[in-house]
């Protein structure tokens, strides 16, 4: 059984902010919890613009907090998000989120995140050998 809050994880290695601080992930399950998947809650500032793409991972999003909009980069397509919206990505989706109102989100990845890794536009979001 793993029992952990967001307090006892902020600041340590798994309170990840990006470089440009435009967003902050608590990584609440990561692959060494040996669960199979990995579980975040990630706040994304407002008024910012953010491109996303994980080529080596399927990822669920709940928003519970915030407002803006989704764009599929592929094709175009635009989702007005607000609290309540759920998306999923498989590893093709290059995306971008516009940020009204602060997001905070709910992420489930598969397979799991093993750190502190950060994606770049090209979607590497490295894997690591676990022993």
């Amino acid at each position: 059984m793993i029992v952990r809050t967001t307090q006892e994880i902020t600041d340590t290695e798994r309170d990840v902010t990006a470089e440009n601080g435009n967003w902050r992930s608590k990584r609440i399950v990561l692959a060494d919890d040996r669960v199979g998947f990995s579980f975040h809650e990630t706040t994304i500032k407002a008024g910012t613009i953010n491109e996303f793409h994980y080529a080596n991972h399927v990822e669920a999003v709940w928003l519970v907090e915030g407002r803006g909009k989704l764009t599929d980069l592929e094709t175009g397509e635009v989702y007005e998000l607000s609290a309540g919206s759920m998306y999923l990505l498989n590893k093709y989706e290059k995306h971008r989120l516009e940020v009204d109102e602060q997001m905070r989100m709910l992420c489930v990845f598969n397979p799991p995140v093993t750190g502190r890794e950060v994606h770049d536009e090209h979607g590497v979001y490295p894997l690591i050998e676990l022993d």
